[in-house]
């Protein structure tokens, strides 16, 4: 199998990541989010991507022959 070194260390980095809160990516996710929202309030830039397209979505979904909701 092809080993490509930036994922591996992508892969490194998410497990050291982790460990730092045992495990628990919900735990994970909320201190990301926790620190986003206090860069925020402090001014600092913070990117959010643009709210999805409905009707592009849509349109992927009915490609790909994906039922809706």
């Amino acid at each position: 199998m092809y080993e490509n070194p930036i994922v591996d260390e992508v892969h490194r980095i998410r497990e050291q990541m982790l460990a730092e809160y045992n495990g628990d990516l919900r735990a994970l996710i909320g201190d990301a989010r926790r620190r986003t929202e206090e860069a925020a309030r402090a001014g600092k830039k913070v990117y959010s991507p643009p709210p999805r397209n409905p009707k592009q979505v849509d349109e992927v979904q009915a490609e790909k022959r994906i039922p809706t909701r």
